[in-house]
Formats: structure tokens, C-alpha cells, sequence
């Protein structure tokens, strides 16, 4: 790779997935001994968060949700050590302080001061020398609606990820949002536009709700790929299969615009398998045929990591994302 330009890596998503990812992506941005970056790296991230101490912030204050983008940003940094730990402290005491991240108030702090949460997060970026840029996937201040199996509707990321009826379609409320001009043009110059991990009405489908992106993604030349869930989400995605969640993501970005599936094959270990099942909660089947049959290629790989919880191994899945990367520059050069 050296002395050609760095591979242009856009990743969708939010929560803990998406933060998993960039970490692992972090490793070929800042190569050891390279001259210059192998990856270059933007990350787009939902802001539908209403829970926790992102929840608090957003009704006191009427913020976006700072969480998801201060666990990017974390993943991103430069000094892993001490200002990450710093923007990951949590109060565990103090009257309104509870509760609360140190990342998510200076957050906020700094978005009241500029007085836009995008240049705060920007800001915030140049703090922790992030490897990469973040972007909020609106600068709208949306909230997260979904329509269940019974007809029922549900209001707010929180409530709809509790709920335990089979989740229809998700709406953002109001609608209409509008994406940041930044976020289109990386996913028009991407070599590789990645969705997922994480939970896919709270985190990955949200960001397809914003006008124009599902559209960019379309139209933009890079390999598209989704990184499917390793368990069912209960409630959220109960028995959905591989292909059930290529179909939901089609269905709400209106059009397919996939070209990979990429499945976990690492075994689940038993005891992790039934800790999970107590919870509701099995291994994703990964229906390969039918995924072909959506006209997806499938690329498999040891993708799982126990550790407590079972989570897609940040190494294992950045360098998928590189041989993504890869295949896309060669996509593009081609006349």
C-alpha cells in the first residue's frame, strides 16, 4: 500500500458494534512503521439514543445523544490510555451526576459553547486525536418510532429495543431529517461503505431513515457490505435469520443496495449458547441460500469473540473490512 493513496472506509451504525469495528480499523489508519495511513476512516453514527445518560442530556438540555459518538470517538483515539478512560468515567455518585459520562458532559458543555453539536464533535475529535472523522447521521434532533406485529405503536430507541412483539418498520419522528453534506460526500468517494454490527432497528436502520443517504449509498461506487448480528437482539430481531435482516434493511432503505453478507462461522460455545438462551437469545442462522437467492455474495469468517458476551472480534472484522477496501479501490480504478 505504500505511496498510494489510503482506502476510504465509511462505517454505519451505532452502539457498541459500530465502536467494536472502529477499533479494529484504528490498527490500519496508524499502521506501525507505514509512511502513510492504509485506511481512512469515517464513521456515520445514529442519534436516536434516549437512553441513559445520553436521555438525560438530550431532555435537559435538547442535545443530540452524545453516547454512541463518544464510544466512536474513544475507539478512534489516539491516546487509548488516559483521556479515553477519562471520556469513559462514569459518575457513581453526586445529585445530577450519577449516572452520567465524563465524555457525554464535555460533550454537551462544548456543544452549548459552539453552539452546534457537529463542530463540538469535531472539536472533541481533535482532543482525542481521533484516527478518522465522526459524523452524526443528521444534525436533527429525531426520535426513534416503530410499528409492531399487533399494529401498536412505540415511541423512543429505549421503549421499542424493551418491546417483545415482532418490530414491523421504524420511522423517524420528526421525518424528513436532512444529513450532513460532509457524511454524503465520504460515502461518494468511499472504497467500502460498511452497516452493522449492532442492533438493527436501534442502530443500523436508523441512519437510513435520513433523507439522501440511502440514495448516496446507492449511487456511490464502493462495495456495500453488512456485518450480520452473531445473536437475536429479543425482542428487537427474536428468530430472525441472516437473510431477515438483509430484507428489513432493503425494506426501509426502500431498494437493494447490498453486495455483501459478511457471517460470522466461529462456533458459539455452548455455555455462552446457554447463558444467551435464559435470555431469549440463540446464534443467528445464516441462511446462506437464501441469501444468495437476494443476490448477495457471502463472506464468511471466524468473526466471534466470548468474552462474557459474545461480540464480533474488532481484528477479525477490520480485516475483512481491508479486503473489502480492497476489492472496491480495484472496482474504482477499473475503466
Amino acid at each position: 500500500m505504500k505511496n498510494q493513496p489510503p482506502l476510504r472506509v465509511v462505517a454505519i451504525g451505532g452502539g457498541t458494534g459500530l465502536s467494536a469495528l472502529l477499533l479494529g480499523l484504528k490498527q490500519y489508519a496508524r499502521p506501525a512503521g507505514a509512511s502513510q495511513p492504509v485506511l481512512d476512516i469515517t464513521a456515520i453514527v445514529t442519534v436516536t439514543d434516549d437512553g441513559g445518560s445520553s436521555g438525560r442530556l438530550r431532555r435537559e438540555f435538547d442535545v443530540l445523544p452524545p453516547g454512541d459518538i463518544r464510544n466512536c470517538m474513544v475507539a478512534l483515539s489516539e491516546d487509548s490510555a488516559l483521556l479515553a478512560r477519562l471520556f469513559q468515567y462514569r459518575f457513581s455518585a453526586g445529585r445530577g451526576l450519577k449516572g452520567h459520562s465524563f465524555g457525554n458532559l464535555f460533550l454537551m458543555a462544548l456543544t452549548q459553547v459552539m453552539g452546534d453539536f457537529t463542530e463540538a464533535v469535531a472539536a472533541s475529535s481533535e482532543v482525542l486525536k481521533i484516527a478518522g472523522r465522526i459524523f452524526p447521521s443528521t444534525a436533527a434532533n429525531v426520535a426513534l418510532e416503530a410499528t409492531l406485529a399487533d399494529g401498536a405503536r412505540v415511541k423512543g430507541e429505549t421503549r421499542i429495543s424493551r418491546s417483545r412483539q415482532p418490530i414491523g418498520r421504524v420511522r423517524l419522528v420528526p421525518p424528513k431529517a436532512r444529513p450532513l453534506e460532509a457524511a454524503l460526500s465520504a460515502i461518494a468517494e468511499a472504497d467500502v461503505i460498511t452497516l452493522g454490527p449492532g442492533s438493527l432497528f436501534t442502530s443500523v436502520i436508523p441512519n437510513l431513515l435520513v433523507d439522501g443517504i440511502p440514495a448516496a449509498i446507492r449511487s456511490s461506487p464502493a462495495v456495500k457490505a453488512y456485518f450480520v448480528n452473531l445473536m437475536w437482539q429479543p425482542g428487537e430481531t427474536t428468530r430472525f435469520t441472516a437473510s431477515d435482516h438483509i430484507r428489513a434493511i432493503h425494506r426501509h432503505a426502500r431498494g437493494k443496495f447490498l453486495d455483501y453478507a459478511v457471517v460470522n462461522i466461529r462456533p458459539i460455545p455452548l455455555a455462552a449458547k446457554r447463558r444467551y438462551a435464559r435470555q431469549e437469545a440463540l446464534p443467528v442462522d445464516n441462511d446462506i441460500d437464501a441469501l444468495y437467492r437476494l443476490g448477495l455474495k457471502v463472506m464468511a469468517g471466524n468473526l466471534a469473540q466470548v468474552a462474557g458476551k459474545v461480540r464480533h472480534d474488532p481484528a477479525a472484522t477490520a480485516a475483512v473490512v481491508l479486503r473489502l477496501a480492497q476489492e472496491g479501490r480495484r472496482r474504482r480504478d477499473q475503466p
